[in-house]
């Protein structure tokens, strides 16, 4: 369009028969013109991108001033919070004093009182410390008593022997076609080999005690020697500790017989298998009696 105005002069001037000089001043002009027009041109669009930059970073401003007031808001709420806490807290205070105060008016008999109570509880606490210690050093002495049995006689036949630690003691069972002949109270001579390996074991714990126990199946017996399982089963115990005093010098104060029958079988005695397991005698060892009725005994005040 400019260029279209621009032609229409020029013809203007053509026709108006303007002076070649006038001409050149005319077209100078045109040029100061179109030269004052880029420059406007390019400051208005330098403005444009200024205004534009201006707009973006004033949005930038604004996010981060609502980014501010969020945090603020926040900060205002966590700080009302805190004050509600510190007036609890307040309030807790005062009511701790007050009991304390209510507390303090305990008379000097009453605290003694408490002091009393306190050196109860800490001597009964000590008490079951050395109680529980006692047993664990028993429980230890009971497996490495098992440990050192089982060793011992480890070439014997497990079905002839058994060696366990319940109830907090040491049992070993041993079987009667091992200890015994059918229907007698005499050791035969292998086993006693078996008991002598036994009493070399206990030899070395003087401090405890032994039980033997003698127990029989349910079938029943009488014979000019034997009334009945209960004479059984107690000839075999007294027979098993002879050999054990005897022969191979376990103290006779450490041990106790005793014959328990049919009446604590193992087995059901419906078959030979049960039956077989039942008759054994059973070599208890334990710790002596007084020793341990001291361990239960609490502390004197």
């Amino acid at each position: 369009m400019r260029n279209l105005y621009l032609l229409v002069f020029i013809l203007i001037l053509a026709s108006s028969c303007v002076s070649k000089k006038k001409y050149q001043e005319i077209l100078g002009s045109h040029d100061d013109v179109q030269h004052t027009y880029e420059l406007l041109r390019l400051q208005s669009k330098k403005c444009d991108d200024q205004l534009a930059a201006t707009r973006n970073e004033l949005r930038d401003r604004e996010n981060d001033l609502l980014v501010r007031s969020t945090e603020l808001a926040n900060e205002r709420n966590r700080l009302s919070a805190l004050e509600q806490q510190m007036e609890y807290f307040k309030s807790t205070n005062t009511n701790l004093l007050d009991r304390l105060a209510d507390f303090s008016v305990i008379n000097q008999a009453g605290a003694e009182t408490i002091k009393k109570s306190l050196d109860v509880l800490t001597d009964q606490n000590k008490y079951i410390k050395d109680l529980t210690s006692s047993m664990q050093r028993k429980d230890s002495l009971n497996l490495l008593l098992a440990m050192n049995l089982k060793r011992s006689l480890s070439d014997v036949n497990e079905e002839d022997i058994s060696i366990e630690v319940k109830k907090g003691v040491v049992y070993i069972s041993l079987s009667d076609k091992m200890l015994f002949r059918s229907g007698s109270a005499d050791i035969q001579p292998k086993a006693k080999e078996v008991l002598g390996k036994i009493a070399a074991v206990v030899n070395d714990h003087s401090e405890l005690d032994i039980l033997v126990e003698g127990h029989t199946d349910d079938v029943p017996i009488k014979t000019d020697c034997l009334k009945d399982n209960w004479d059984l089963s107690v000839k075999r115990a007294t027979s098993v500790i002879r050999v054990l005093q005897w022969g191979y010098g376990v103290a006779p104060e450490r041990m106790t017989a005793g014959g328990r029958s049919q009446f604590i079988p193992k087995a059901s005695n419906e078959t030979d298998e049960g039956r077989s397991l039942n008759r054994r005698t059973e070599i208890v060892i334990l710790p002596k009696l007084d020793q341990f009725f001291q361990l239960l005994d609490p502390p004197t005040q």
